[in-house]
């Protein structure tokens, strides 16, 4: 089990991406949350075995035809048993 904090720059809000985010992981069983930041980026801690991981970021990289991610970062974190994934408001 692994979790995983990403952070996509580029044209990431007001396109639907938070949701197309949530239905990738939901599908993959992965848990975690995604959120818009004040900086006009998109935070999301994905959390799951690594190879459903790295399918979930393969997916979200090919896109819905309208956002565009310019950069990622990645960092591992501490798992924290989330029992589902969440799109998160505030």
């Amino acid at each position: 089990m692994k979790r995983y904090r990403f952070k996509f720059y580029g044209r990431v809000q007001g396109v639907g991406f938070r949701y197309f985010v949530y239905t990738k992981a939901y599908t993959l069983g992965l848990n975690g949350f995604v959120k818009n930041l004040d900086d006009g980026t998109v935070e999301a801690e994905v959390e799951g075995e690594e190879e459903k991981i790295l399918r979930f970021l393969e997916l979200i990289l090919k896109g819905n035809g309208i956002l565009r991610i310019d950069d990622i970062e990645k960092e591992e974190v501490e798992v924290k048993g989330d029992k589902k994934f969440k799109i998160l408001y505030y």
